[in-house]
């Protein structure tokens, strides 16, 4: 089943590019606060870079710009994961796209059985080939049917596919796949990240041909998975096509989510830093989502 964007367009605008759970707490004569559950993807490294699973929530700690906060929910890395893959089928993936198809088939296959995946893919504009399912084949099938043709809205597609995925309870990511700058997104390159950032997922993307030569558009991909915490990576070679996605596939086996209800005045707009830290352990090393905008 295919959705245009102008259906995605409908659905941003009700949901006002809510991530989690938002409450307003008004007592006659007080401050306005809000209650919003943010979320806090980790991976955590021991001191030779091996991951280290198997971690309990009271094992962790989480500021917010400095403040300690209570930790209110908690999956591990055993715990069921939604994967979003979002793909170029420009004109200018014709060439690389049957090995890129075959890398995401790879993926899929290494995802446990009790994960979801949807597949995205866009030109112009967004197509939902594949809603999240655990149905494994159903998702190879619709990463198979896809050809490369048309424009490259890159912009738009990330930021409605992102929200798509906002809306699954529990850990989720995003991995996107482009060889081309963006040339016909209605979005500007700083709409997208802010919308981007405040959603939080961690996004996975993978630049290769034209978008590994255009410097804003790395900048940009580089910036927004780290803010988030996931990982960019460029591809040079069509051979490195595979090994980063079997990267992407490990790093997925091992990600905590951290999730905590900061109190914030009504109105605060600001960059809230998150840092996130191991009780006990002085040499572990944590990636994670560096901070949020308020809704």
């Amino acid at each position: 089943m295919k959705k245009t964007a102008a259906m995605f367009c409908v659905c941003l605008a009700a949901l006002g590019w809510v991530s989690g759970f938002r409450r307003t707490q008004q007592v006659p004569g007080a401050i306005k606060v809000e209650v919003r559950l943010v979320e806090v993807y980790a991976r955590v490294y021991d001191h030779k870079g091996g991951y280290v699973d198997g971690l309990a929530r009271d094992s962790f700690q989480v500021f917010d710009d400095g403040k300690s906060e209570q930790i209110t929910n908690f999956e591990t890395s055993g715990q069921s994961l939604s994967c979003g893959i979002l793909l170029d089928t420009t004109g200018s993936m014709a060439a690389a796209l049957p090995r890129v198809k075959n890398s995401i088939v790879n993926l899929i296959n290494a995802l446990d059985p009790q994960d979801s995946v949807a597949i995205y893919t866009f030109d112009s504009q967004l197509t939902v080939r594949q809603e999240f399912t655990t149905d494994k084949q159903a998702a190879k099938r619709a990463i198979l049917r896809t050809r490369a043709e048309g424009q490259t809205a890159l912009f738009d597609a990330l930021s409605q596919a992102a929200q798509e995925v906002a809306g699954r309870a529990g850990k989720k990511v995003l991995i996107v796949f482009t060889d081309g700058d963006d040339n016909a997104s209605a979005l500007n390159a700083t709409a997208a990240i802010t919308r981007a950032k405040k959603l939080g997922i961690p996004l996975y993307a993978i630049a290769e041909g034209e978008a590994t030569r255009a410097h804003n558009l790395r900048q940009i991909l580089d910036e927004l998975s780290e803010r988030t915490g996931g990982a960019a990576y460029q591809v040079k070679k069509p051979a490195e096509i595979e090994e980063v996605f079997q990267k992407i596939a490990e790093d997925l086996k091992h990600l905590y989510m951290i999730a905590y209800q900061p109190l914030t005045n009504s109105g605060d707009s600001k960059w809230h830093k998150i840092e996130v830290a191991v009780r006990g352990v002085k040499d572990y090393r944590v990636r994670a989502r560096e901070g949020y905008f308020p809704q």
